[in-house]
């Protein structure tokens, strides 16, 4: 039986403009699959995809279900579309509070979006639950950007009993692209979830910024992938301080060598817990 691969993405070329990671979004995910992978591939519904040209429909089936953040009701939309030419299904994760009428991390005019943190804990677990619903059990979970780093904490802590989850390795990827601003002053709060308790939380800077945010991916990854050139030099000292199986970055169009990583990751034994 193939192994199974989720891909959680930031950017995936060509639903959005050209760059080292949406390149990346699109090509690791086919060659996964032509390694003889299973996939799944999930992104924002950011508000610059124009959903008409992409040919974006709704899943009925898997949307509708509302999820609480920040004490607020927010609408989790499902729609899906394929990458031209490569036949890969993308499933993007919508709602109108945080992502269909606006951009990514910044606005119009250049400004990060103060509710950041919020958008990465709704895109979290609307994918997360999608899966679910879904019916589909990762062997390995593939995560790139700021926006799917609290990702690698919720499969550890609150989705760990999960079927879909139980068993389900993790990877970061990091690069270069990063937020500048703190996230917001309740993003602990609002990060706590089932058995995502604020204890675990307490090791890391009430301001949690990109630093605290990358942090808290690595410490709950079994691996750990260097995504280009220029990757935050304190995240990866960080991760090789852990310990933890780490790829360098291996050049671009090596995508052969992500694959190899994902294997290797996925034939080891079940890691500890971080914490």
């Amino acid at each position: 039986m193939a192994k199974k691969i989720l891909f959680i993405n930031q950017e995936i070329n060509p639903f959005v403009p050209e760059t080292e990671m949406s390149v990346m979004g699109r090509e690791l995910p086919q060659t996964a699959q032509e390694a003889g992978f299973e996939i799944r591939n999930f992104m924002p519904k950011w508000g610059t995809i124009n959903e008409r040209r992409n040919q974006l429909h709704e899943v009925i089936r898997l949307s509708g279900m509302n999820l609480i953040i920040n004490e607020s009701d927010h609408t989790l939309i499902i729609k899906v579309a394929s990458i031209p030419t490569s036949r890969i299904q993308v499933y993007f994760i919508d709602n109108e509070d945080y992502f269909s009428k606006r951009q990514m991390e910044k606005n119009e005019a250049g400004v990060e979006y103060s509710d950041n943190g919020e958008r990465a804990i709704f895109y979290a677990r609307g994918v997360l639950e999608t899966v679910k619903k879904l019916r589909w059990v990762p062997d390995l979970v593939v995560c790139h950007g700021w926006i799917s780093a609290v990702i690698p904490f919720y499969i550890k802590t609150a989705y760990k009993d999960e079927p879909s989850f139980s068993n389900s390795k993790v990877v970061m990827t990091l690069y270069e692209k990063q937020l500048t601003d703190n996230l917001s002053d309740r993003f602990k709060e609002c990060l706590e979830f089932r058995d995502a308790k604020s204890n675990l939380l307490k090791n890391y800077k009430d301001k949690f910024d990109f630093l605290e945010l990358g942090k808290l991916a690595i410490d709950y990854s079994d691996g750990v992938i260097e995504g280009g050139k220029d990757v935050n030099a304190e995240l990866l000292g960080y991760a090789k301080d852990k310990e933890i199986p780490l790829l360098d970055f291996p050049g671009y169009g090596n995508t052969d060598a992500y694959t190899d990583f994902y294997k290797s990751l996925i034939g080891q034994e079940k890691q500890k817990d971080c914490f």
